[in-house]
């Protein structure tokens, strides 16, 4: 009889999650910053604005000494464009409505700001890669009589600085959820309260600012307190990002 009533009761199927793998969804979030017009002009801007300043810089004739300094120089300026290329992959969801289908497909938000952070570092790391190596070339074509001694370690620092400003920009537009926000946020603390704390107070400065740590990893200064204070914007804008995002209505 104990056997008639268990074979009786329906037995539930098992049911596995299915679901599109991590590299599948990377490589979708690349595709989707590439084909938005936003997303082309800043690929564009992020190439071409190092090789263009070193251009204009090896032009008017000052001997730089070595090819260091002026690639981490220049390559400040592709890195500070990739800041927008994580905000709008992140806020943009928001900004544009998008983002209920994006949880649609991709319940776990936790997973999705994780996709598009490996997807916009990867763009980033290769934006800085192209940047950095042209404006070198650049660079020597203009004086070759330039020394290449630390070239590479500047270019490899450029690199990793494209992939983590890309990366921080995501978290600060996961966080804020809103574009003009977050874009606003980030350039008005790097190009107004660094250049006056800068002048004001130099040691907190020096302290706080990830671009002066790009700049110290480029020449072989400090390297360690540069590694550690990109690590921890890194962290921090990430979780902020993680935990302001899980928080927010979806409307």
């Amino acid at each position: 009889m104990t056997a008639a009533v268990a074979a009786s009761v329906p037995v539930r199927p098992v049911v596995r999650e299915a679901g599109p793998s991590l590299p599948a969804l990377v490589g979708l979030e690349i595709r989707k910053s590439l084909s938005t017009r936003s997303g082309f002009a800043l690929a564009g801007v992020s190439l071409l604005l190092a090789p263009a300043a070193m251009t204009l810089a090896g032009a008017a004739g000052e001997n730089f000494g070595g090819i260091a300094g002026p690639v981490a120089v220049v390559g400040m300026l592709s890195n500070l464009v990739l800041l927008a290329l994580g905000v709008l992959s992140t806020a943009g969801e928001w900004s544009h409505g998008t983002v209920q289908t994006t949880y649609l497909l991709v319940p776990r938000r936790g997973r999705v700001l994780a996709t598009k952070t490996v997807a916009v570092a990867a763009l980033g790391a290769v934006y800085s890669a192209v940047a950095a190596v042209s404006s070198a070339l650049v660079l020597t074509a203009l004086q070759p009589d330039l020394a290449w001694t630390g070239a590479g370690r500047a270019v490899l620092a450029v690199i990793a600085a494209g992939a983590v400003f890309a990366a921080m920009g995501a978290g600060v537009g996961a966080a804020l959820g809103n574009t003009p926000g977050a874009l606003t946020g980030l350039y008005l603390f790097f190009l107004g309260v660094m250049p006056v704390l800068q002048i004001v107070k130099p040691s907190i400065a020096d302290a706080i600012d990830p671009g002066n740590a790009v700049l110290n990893l480029a020449q072989g200064r400090d390297q360690t307190s540069a590694v550690l204070l990109l690590t921890a914007w890194l962290v921090v804008s990430l979780v902020a990002g993680a935990v302001l995002t899980r928080r927010r209505a979806v409307q």
